[in-house]
């Protein structure tokens, strides 16, 4: 099997599936209980938060907290209600997103204007964020959530520069950015970006599925602008009740210490492979459309080829047992054009025909060697 869809998950890297083994052989005990077992637990739980801050650039505990969830979306989730709902709010209040969100946000948006609040959402279009749009809707902002990396087509939003300005018309407006699609693929931090709060996904990076995590400043956490959203036995200081997937969170530990010090090394290799199937595609088949931001990771690669309907390239490449994607893994099944890449600014003829090519350093030059040589079969022989 050739494997190009690692924005949808990832295959466990060997380190994280020898923590998680050790975790469930040796450190079994419920991190919570007092006893040897249990310390044993806690000791492990505690590396591994200490082993997914330093990745993010996160290096002394007084900078804010590590809160492990299930899943990148429950970390989204926890970072907009838990802040939205801290305070006392008025139906009105205004919260700023993008037009381009993944489902784990866009989906809880959705929620919250039918409570009342006000969503505005930035346009992308070219995969950039509209400033002329937030300085005009900058001011009364409570809650500000921009996603970081777009899981369809790689651009790198400026959220620094989107956070500065909304915090200058609104000093105590809460930020938070989604960067499951950018954490081991660019080189960031949340106190660069601006960022109170900061989520992420452990199948990305070479983890396994069950896991994520959520960064909250300390800032945040003293004024009390975040709130549980799951309360019950007080795991996570209370932020996030439930007893902790030890076997997923010290497997995510240690690949998020993997992924950190192969960092430049890894986005060389993709950018490598990244070039080497774009220059392929483009002199084969002349029609095909690259759908590149003007700032972008070079992981996500989006393609249009004209006549070739995503999900029949989509079979044809599962034919020869090539994997890719029509957009989110998490929107797949739906059957609807790609909100991103409408807003991103192409047609919906082209998005019909739009496929998602993501890259990893595990991917090798004859790999993408055997995609081209299939994607360029298809657009010979697939056209309506």
């Amino acid at each position: 099997m050739i494997y190009f869809d690692h924005s949808a998950t990832t295959q466990p890297s060997r380190a994280a599936a020898e923590a998680a083994a050790r975790a469930i052989s040796e450190c079994w005990g419920n991190p919570s209980s007092t006893h040897r077992a249990g310390m044993s637990a806690r000791a492990l739980l505690d590396q591994s938060r200490t082993a997914v801050a330093l990745s993010l650039g996160v290096r002394r505990p007084e900078e804010g907290r590590i809160i492990f969830t299930s899943c990148g979306t429950e970390a989204d989730q926890l970072a907009i209600f838990g802040a939205v709902y801290a305070k006392k709010r008025r139906p009105g209040d205004k919260i700023l997103t993008t037009d381009s969100e993944h489902p784990a946000v866009e989906e809880a948006m959705k929620r919250l204007e039918t409570e009342g609040f006000t969503v505005c959402r930035i346009p992308t279009k070219g995969g950039a964020l509209d400033f002329d749009f937030i300085r005009a809707n900058a001011e009364g902002v409570i809650l500000a959530s921009l996603m970081l990396v777009n899981n369809e087509h790689g651009a790198l939003y400026d959220v620094r520069r989107a956070f500065a300005e909304i915090r200058a018309a609104s000093p105590a407006a809460v930020t938070h950015t989604d960067a499951v699609q950018a954490m081991g693929k660019t080189d960031f931090t949340p106190a660069k970006l601006g960022a109170d709060m900061l989520s992420v996904s452990a199948h990305k990076i070479g983890a396994l599925k069950g896991t994520g995590a959520l960064f909250v400043s300390a800032d945040t956490l003293r004024a009390k602008k975040l709130i549980p959203i799951q309360p019950g036995g007080g795991q996570e200081d209370g932020m996030r009740s439930g007893t902790e997937n030890l076997p997923g969170i010290a497997a995510f530990g240690a690949a998020a210490a993997e992924m950190k010090s192969h960092l430049r090394e890894n986005i060389a290799a993709v950018t490598a492979l990244r070039n080497q199937i774009t220059e392929t595609l483009t002199a084969a088949v002349p029609d095909i459309r690259v759908n590149a931001p003007a700032a972008g990771v070079p992981h996500v690669l989006s393609l249009s080829v004209p006549g070739v309907r995503s999900e029949v390239m989509l079979n044809h490449l599962s034919a020869r047992d090539i994997c890719i994607s029509a957009g989110s893994a998490c929107s797949a099944r739906a059957h609807h054009r790609s909100g991103a890449m409408l807003a991103f600014g192409i047609t919906e003829k082209d998005a019909d025909c739009t496929v998602r090519v993501s890259i990893s350093h595990t991917n090798t030059s004859a790999e993408a060697a055997a995609l081209c040589e299939g994607i360029i079969e298809g657009a010979a022989r697939l056209r309506k």
